[in-house]
């Protein structure tokens, strides 16, 4: 399936028994880290469910494994089950956050073997622009059996990152002056992984927050398209929204470092880089 979808396709689609839509709302710099399901609860796309970042998409915080470490396998498939995702389905996520949350979602889902799956181009924004439908109205869930089949091949660790050969890329999806070094304001070392190029994952947008065309996608990552990628971010979160648009561009084997900076800052040996490389 397509990496992206039109609001004009989900419109048409709305009724469709086989698809599940997961509202993936949420803000990183909100503390109670509330404010993405508060404004579910307010409105969202008709029958589209509510997963939380920190309590679904993300597992408990270790001392390693970064802000946001990957979910235990077993309890996506328990939280993917409840809401009836099995292999008939097509999800289709969204968010307001230029696509990271919703990414972090698609990236999941993929993870686990399901690659009918799909993000909404320009999220939530972009279906209330187009004046479609919206309620407060919860949708009631038809449970299902999920069948994971792990990808594992998706997924960098720490040390796959230090292992990484010659031919490969790895992308820092973070802001410029973050991947610098010039400021940190969530984790406890500023700057990069040696070697990693800055690839702000919101340059890959147009201004109405919608994924810039193939052509544009593909110009972006022609200076290292023969290469094996690797993307990163703070915590693994908008990392997808990276490659999202990295599987847009047809480079669908991009790899995650889903630890990212805050994992690699919690080995006190691991070397830290800043300035332009």
């Amino acid at each position: 399936m397509q990496a992206m979808v039109s609001p004009e396709w989900l419109r048409a689609h709305l009724q469709d028994e086989q698809l599940i839509i997961v509202d993936c709302r949420f803000v990183l710099a909100d503390a109670d880290g509330d404010a993405g399901e508060k404004a579910y609860r307010e409105n969202h796309i008709p029958g589209a469910f509510y997963f939380h970042l920190n309590r679904d998409l993300s597992g408990k915080k270790q001392e390693h494994g970064g802000r946001h470490p990957l979910p235990d396998i077993d309890d996506l498939v328990s939280l993917f089950s409840s809401v009836g995702i099995d292999k008939t389905k097509t999800v289709i996520a969204y968010d307001d956050q230029e696509m990271a949350m919703a990414g972090r979602l698609w990236w999941l889902l993929r993870y686990l073997g399901h690659d009918n799956t799909a993000v909404l181009d320009g999220g939530y924004a972009a279906w209330k622009k187009a004046g479609y439908e919206v309620t407060a109205e919860l949708p009631t869930a038809t449970a299902s059996a999920f069948e994971p089949d792990v990808r594992t091949e998706m997924l960098v660790d720490v040390q796959g990152v230090k292992e990484r050969g010659e031919q490969t890329i790895l992308l820092d999806s973070r802001a410029g002056e973050r991947y610098r070094g010039e400021q940190e304001p969530l984790d406890p070392k500023a700057g990069h992984i040696p070697g990693a190029l800055n690839f702000f994952y919101k340059d890959n947008l147009t201004p109405e927050q919608t994924m810039q065309a193939v052509d544009k996608l593909q110009d972006r990552i022609a200076p290292f398209a023969d290469k094996e990628i690797i993307v990163y971010c703070g915590s693994g979160v908008t990392a997808c929204s990276n490659l999202l648009a990295l599987h847009s561009a047809g480079r669908t084997d991009a790899k995650l470092y889903a630890g990212s900076w805050s994992d690699w800052v919690s080995y006190a040996d691991n070397p830290v880089a800043t300035g332009e490389e």
